[in-house]
């Protein structure tokens, strides 16, 4: 299992002042979408799907063939807000697909299964 970089308790405080106001700070946002990242990594570790939050973070995850080199087969992008969103449950995976907010490629690609990650208080 994964180790965490991201305290739980400073993770969710900035996770909960996104909720509050997603216009908070850059830092304050990284630190969030970093520990949403690592708490899909925690939940569903593994290394066959990469998501990726740029310019905050990417990470690999899912059990299945592992990626080594290059671009990964099963790729999720998306903007920060709009991971948030889904970490959070504002969103659901279809509507973010559905809406283009997040571009998924790879038949493991798929992230419906581990969403949310943080519910809302």
């Amino acid at each position: 299992m994964a180790a965490r970089k991201i305290d739980a308790q400073e993770g969710r405080a900035a996770v909960l002042a996104w909720c509050a106001d997603p216009q908070v700070g850059r830092t304050v946002l990284a630190t969030a979408v970093r520990f949403s990242l690592q708490e899909l990594a925690l939940q569903a570790p593994g290394r066959s799907v990469e998501v990726r939050v740029p310019p905050y973070g990417a990470v690999q995850v899912i059990e299945g063939l592992t990626h080594r080199r290059g671009t990964p087969p099963n790729v999720v992008e998306l903007s920060a807000d709009s991971w948030l969103k889904l970490a959070v449950g504002d969103i659901s995976w279809e509507d973010a697909e559905r809406d283009g907010a997040v571009s998924a490629s790879g038949s493991r690609a798929d992230l419906l299964p581990y969403l949310p990650l943080i519910r809302r208080p």
